[in-house]
């Protein structure tokens, strides 16, 4: 007989291991393929795989107790309506709120990144600033708003003003900026590009309107930077935006394109008269200190040569008083000491040499121009040379009224005798 044949009270089942499947109860119904009853007994060694309609029946029947709802088929009934008297009304409401707070407090997350900040703003009113990481607010209470306070923001703008002395020029000008505050920069200001621009245009423009069209064009652009940038943080200051500038750069400042011609030939002939005042200086930067040397040694050596003669006036101060003392005690000896320094010092400078030869005297004469190194050479033989030297004619004359009269003995001496002369 086949397991699942009708009729048989005692049939095994296959997916248990000796089991036996329960019979008929009383009210109809055949027992659980499971060997369990209806109230979820097991019975028996069961091991078959789950029956996928039963656990959603299970599950069902789970929900309509949760919602107040009684069971189908047999059990006992109301006489009136057939639905349970101990069903909750607010089962169902109670479930959905349920899952809306899940739903609701899931949204709630969020991540702020490492370059960001998050102003809190809880019904519109500022409750605070969360920093990086994984957060968690109040949706549909709390609204946070990212603000990036690392980039670096850049505006630029390029504008004609008109100048201190009257003339237009068109400057063009870049800005870079980081938000400082995040708060600030959130609630006090509405828009804070719009806000920065103008600022940017208004502090610009009162700094140009100071300025000469010339000190723009050519060495003012950067004070003019300069002081665009103190007066923009000053405005921005003011307002309470949350903005701290980074850097101002003046691009470029030019005249209005129908005078720029005009405006470039001005530019280049002041160019070239500071370029000759410039070449101007360093020439005179040059000359003056090699005068102011000069003068310096000219003086100097005034002063050396004044110092020199005042210093040998007074050498010969003292020696003639040196002098005077000691003529005074011996004069005969000093007059001939000072006539013997003068001759001296007299002849000693010239090449000639005086002889005083008495009568009657034999003459001697030593190559003294030899021996003083201003003469020529002669010979040693003592014979005399015409051809090289020459007598004096003072001194020919004597000696020639000598030899008229001396003896012959005195002539052939004075023949032999020269005197050297020029």
């Amino acid at each position: 007989m086949a397991w699942n044949e009708p009729g048989g009270g005692n049939q095994h089942d296959p997916w248990s291991s000796g089991g036996r499947r329960g019979g008929n109860d009383g009210d109809g119904n055949r027992g659980n393929n499971n060997g369990g009853d209806n109230n979820g007994n097991k019975g028996g060694n069961n091991q078959g795989p789950p029956d996928l309609d039963e656990a959603l029946k299970k599950f069902q029947d789970k929900l309509n107790s949760m919602l107040g709802g009684g069971k189908k088929g047999g059990g006992k009934k109301t006489g009136g309506g057939g639905s349970d008297k101990n069903r909750n009304p607010f089962a169902l409401p109670g479930l959905l709120v349920i899952v809306a707070l899940a739903i609701w407090a899931a949204m709630g997350f969020y991540l702020v990144d490492q370059s960001e900040r998050g102003v809190v703003l809880r019904f519109g009113e500022y409750q605070d600033i969360v920093n990086p990481g994984l957060q968690w607010n109040p949706p549909l209470i709390d609204d946070v708003r990212m603000v990036n306070v690392t980039r670096v923001r850049s505006l630029s703008q390029t504008q004609s003003m008109l100048t201190r002395d009257e003339n237009i020029v068109e400057v063009e000008i870049s800005a870079q900026y980081q938000v400082a505050n995040p708060r600030d920069f959130v609630l006090n200001v509405r828009d804070p590009a719009i806000s920065i621009e103008n600022a940017l245009d208004s502090a610009l423009r009162h700094v140009v309107g100071g300025t000469d069209m010339i000190d723009i064009l050519t060495s003012g652009r950067e004070i003019l930077g300069s002081s665009v940038a103190s007066r923009l943080q000053s405005y921005l200051d003011n307002y309470g935006a949350g903005i701290r500038l980074q850097t101002i750069n003046i691009e470029s400042t030019s005249a209005p394109a129908p005078v720029i011609d005009a405006f470039d030939d001005v530019i280049r002939a002041r160019e070239d008269r500071q370029r000759t005042i410039n070449q101007g200086i360093a020439y005179a930067n040059a000359i003056i200190p090699e005068a102011q040397g000069q003068a310096q040694r000219i003086v100097e050596q005034g002063q050396g040569y004044r110092e020199s003669v005042v210093a040998e006036a007074q050498g010969q101060a003292n020696r003639f008083n040196s002098l005077l003392t000691e003529y005074t005690n011996a004069p005969d000896i000093m007059r001939e000491r000072m006539y013997l320094d003068t001759m001296e010092e007299v002849f000693g400078k010239t090449p000639k040499v005086l002889l005083d030869v008495s009568e009657n005297a034999p003459l001697m004469y030593l190559p003294l121009d030899q021996m003083s190194g201003r003469g020529s050479r002669t010979s040693s033989s003592g014979s005399a040379n015409s051809g090289d030297e020459q007598l004096d004619p003072d001194v020919l004359e004597r000696l020639r009224n000598t030899q008229g009269s001396a003896s012959s003995s005195s002539n052939t001496n004075s023949s032999s005798i020269r005197r050297e002369g020029r």
